[in-house]
């Protein structure tokens, strides 16, 4: 059995400024293997971002190619790597982009509704399991606002899990929390991956939380140093 679940190859992205090209990433390859967690390091501008954007179908690389689970992205057009992308893929970002006017119960529901082939109860009890799960069995029909900042986290790291992804790619999930709440993210974040048995791919400025992974990378100007 395969046991890569995503893998890179010779990414490469131009961004023009002008009149300049501003080369972002040069030829990054790497191999993510299944329940493996991955974590990438390096100072502002290195990188670390478009590499998780591109790894994620959020952004085309200028050349190279990702593929996630044997299909390669470039070979699907929009649609399609919309529905790879809600079906492996879980995205958790340092904001946590959670939609105001819903509560924390229907933000959950949400990815597993956008899917149709999911009941409006089944999705409630996937979401009422994993927000119980996270330690918010009291907060289900609480909005955005009337949480604090880790709890908004802990909703948007249920929500990103809610669909069983393959693989997570977490941008920067502690880097607006206090020491504390980064550190009860960072140990669910462990304990999630075991139960669940997925890939992590995070991007940290978190020294504590890159060193509980398997694996360190640093992006440095646009290149990948192990």
């Amino acid at each position: 059995m395969n046991n890569v679940v995503l893998e890179a190859q010779a990414l490469s992205k131009t961004f023009n400024e002008g009149l300049q090209a501003v080369d972002v990433l040069k030829k990054v390859s790497l191999t993510i293997n299944r329940g493996e967690f991955v974590a990438i390091v390096g100072s502002s501008g290195s990188g670390k971002s478009t590499l998780l954007h591109i790894l994620g179908g959020l952004d085309v690389p200028s050349s190279g190619t990702v593929t996630i689970l044997g299909q390669p992205l470039s070979a699907l057009n929009e649609t399609k790597r919309g529905e790879l992308r809600n079906k492996h893929l879980g995205f958790v970002y340092q904001f946590h982009h959670l939609l105001a006017e819903f509560t924390a119960l229907e933000n959950v529901c949400m990815p597993l509704l956008l899917r149709q082939s999911c009941s409006v109860k089944e999705a409630e009890t996937a979401a009422t399991d994993l927000l119980t799960k996270v330690g918010l069995a009291h907060r289900l029909q609480h909005k955005p606002a009337e949480l604090s900042g880790g709890e908004r986290q802990r909703v948007a790291l249920a929500r990103a899990l809610v669909t069983k992804p393959d693989v997570v790619l977490a941008d920067e999930p502690t880097g607006n929390l206090d020491h504390e709440t980064a550190t009860e993210i960072q140990q669910l974040l462990q304990t999630l991956k075991q139960e669940l048995g997925m890939s992590l791919i995070i991007v940290t400025h978190d020294r504590e939380l890159a060193q509980s992974a398997d694996r360190i990378l640093t992006m440095q100007s646009g290149e990948l140093l192990a």
